[in-house]
């Protein structure tokens, strides 16, 4: 990673994440992330909100499956990864840029939420126990690897209060 530009993008989903299976085989997942600057107005004395920033984010493979599984719109995300420009021609030939965070590792937020762990187990693997962990705070459960692209059920990675309190895109 030597010379990459390295980020951390915290904010909320501006939709579900859409996720894909290329004619290669391989997953993809791509996200918007929208971060609000937080301005303090002396004149009134309070803070308000400041310019909203859009930053586009792809994550591959198996965690593309999970955030497909786990994170829908509103959610409140951290995404840390690699900035990377790439362009293309449009149709009026005109190069076009995009700047967009190649996703290492993606997470919700616990700032205003809670959220419902599992751990999903490689297939053969066998049973590991989990309760000899003496820092453990909270029972984690297993569940089976997704054979296809994960359906979604609901809003299973969020839960609690606090959901509703974040902003609407």
């Amino acid at each position: 990673m030597t010379g990459e530009i390295i980020v951390t993008v915290v904010g909320n989903l501006t939709a579900d994440p859409d996720y894909k299976q290329l004619v290669t085989g391989q997953v993809v997942a791509n996200l918007t992330v929208a971060q609000n600057s937080r301005v303090y107005d002396r004149a009134s004395g309070e803070w308000r909100d400041g310019a909203t920033a859009f930053m586009r984010c792809v994550v591959w493979g198996e965690m593309a499956d999970h955030v497909a599984a786990s994170l829908f719109k509103g959610a409140r995300v951290i995404v840390n990864g690699r900035l990377r420009q790439r362009n293309y021609q449009d149709r009026n030939d005109v190069t076009q840029w995009i700047t967009e965070v190649m996703a290492d590792d993606i997470a919700a937020s616990l700032r205003f939420t809670t959220v419902a762990v599992s751990v999903d187990e490689p297939e053969g693997a066998g049973q590991v126990e989990l309760d000899d962990d003496p820092h453990a705070t909270a029972p984690v459960t297993k569940k089976a690897p997704a054979k296809q692209p994960p359906a979604r059920r609901g809003k299973p990675a969020l839960v609690g209060a606090g959901v509703g309190d974040q902003p609407d895109f």
